[in-house]
């Protein structure tokens, strides 16, 4: 694709980057033919293709418009485009350009601004969501009953493994899976320590940085970044094997953080070092030797899985967690369409509920097709989205081998 960058951004960093990115792209249209919304809406300009031909107009001069905005808003980022693309078009990086740009010249309405800026101080202080989802809980009857699922009490998180192995792990405690499902975590640090390694939530670590990155507040989302990467650094000196991570959201951001920092010269080794050390759940978990134990209890358990977009198109980990779940016996039932977003996509369950809507019902469908027992995945924002209108229960793998364990 030519390009023609106009004077505001050709020389800077994020002009380069869009200029090399834009000129990779042989407009094949394969992207158009695996993207959600495009399946649901059937417009050039709600699939990748014409997305990108938005934003290289925009960066060329042509000024953005609240119509060039919706439609990038209308992007799930699930980067499904990018598993597709043969030409390895790296579109996710170029929606953040873009975006950027558009938000600038477009400034959004001020109900728009004052709902995400809500969102973004809310999901990313535990303490805040905390309180908030207890309020909720207090008037829950009240509230209408599609959005009474988010108010329901969680499942106890259980008793965490003292601190005995040699062999240890960092993790991060997470916003919302901190609050909405601590059993996660606790989960995680059980089935690890059943297999010798010590799981640690370790203080001062805070949100991974994805919800202000995607809502456009860079600064905000890089002070995260750099504060992680600190706390990261510090355990990694400390003898920890890796950077455990159980939500596949946050992964896809940790994993970005070596790009995000690569022009800073205090940080950019240090978030190299860190990206390195970084292992999804089902990554890290794959390389122990669970076949020796008794699965008994959940060997022929018929479950369907959802791969998050963030494991299978952010981290391009497609089939880990499958691989888990079958070497401990559990029977997969087969899903139509699984490379397809559910809906969930951060906060885009908020932001343009209707598509997310129908992007849930028809991941449902597609999962309760064979009648599984239940449903699992690897993100809690997955988990949240289809838990709300799923008929049987949705939860992360992780929890069924620590039952398994129990």
């Amino acid at each position: 694709m030519q390009t023609n960058l106009a004077d505001f951004i050709r020389d800077t960093q994020h002009g380069k980057r869009a200029d090399e990115i834009l000129r990779s792209c042989v407009h094949c249209g394969f992207c158009t033919a695996t993207c959600p919304t495009y399946q649901l809406l059937g417009d050039e300009l709600d699939g990748p293709r014409g997305r990108i031909y938005l934003i290289k107009q925009v960066l060329e001069g042509e000024p953005a418009t609240a119509v060039t905005r919706d439609h990038l808003d209308r992007c799930l980022t699930c980067r499904n485009c990018e598993t597709t693309c043969p030409s390895g078009v790296k579109y996710g990086e170029l929606l953040d350009i873009g975006r950027e740009v558009v938000e600038q010249q477009a400034p959004r309405p001020l109900l728009e601004q004052v709902t995400r800026w809500a969102m973004r101080n809310t999901f990313t202080s535990p303490s805040f969501f905390s309180g908030a989802l207890s309020a909720g809980r207090l008037v829950r009857p009240l509230v209408p009953e599609n959005m009474r699922h988010g108010l329901a009490e969680g499942v106890p998180a259980g008793e965490w493994p003292a601190a005995n192995h040699e062999r240890h792990v960092v993790t991060l405690a997470g916003c919302v899976q901190g609050v909405m499902a601590p059993r996660i975590n606790a989960a995680s640090a059980r089935v690890l320590d059943h297999f010798g390694v010590t799981l640690r939530e370790i203080s001062g670590s805070t949100c991974c940085g994805a919800i202000n990155h995607h809502l456009n507040a860079h600064e905000e989302a890089m002070a995260q970044v750099r504060a992680n990467v600190d706390v990261w650094c510090k355990a990694l000196d400390d003898g920890a094997d890796a950077i455990v991570i159980t939500a596949s959201g946050c992964g896809a951001m940790v994993r970005d953080y070596a790009r995000l920092l690569a022009e800073d010269k205090q940080y950019s080794e240090k978030s190299a070092r860190v990206t390195a050390h970084v292992k999804d759940l089902a990554e890290f978990v794959g390389t122990l030797d669970i076949e020796g134990e008794d699965w008994s209890s959940i060997k022929g358990r018929e479950v369907a899985y959802h791969p998050p977009c963030t494991l299978q198109h952010g981290q391009s980990l497609p089939g880990v967690a499958e691989s888990v779940l079958r070497r401990v016996g559990v029977e997969l039932k087969p899903v139509a369409d699984s490379h397809l977003c559910c809906g969930s996509a951060g906060t885009y369950s908020i932001t343009q509920p209707k598509l997310s809507a129908q992007l849930r019902d028809n991941k449902l469908a597609s999962l309760g097709a064979n009648e599984p027992t239940e449903i699992l995945s690897a993100n809690i924002g997955c988990i949240h989205h289809l838990g709300g209108a799923s008929r049987v229960p949705v939860r992360h793998w992780i929890e069924l081998l620590d039952d398994a364990l129990a």
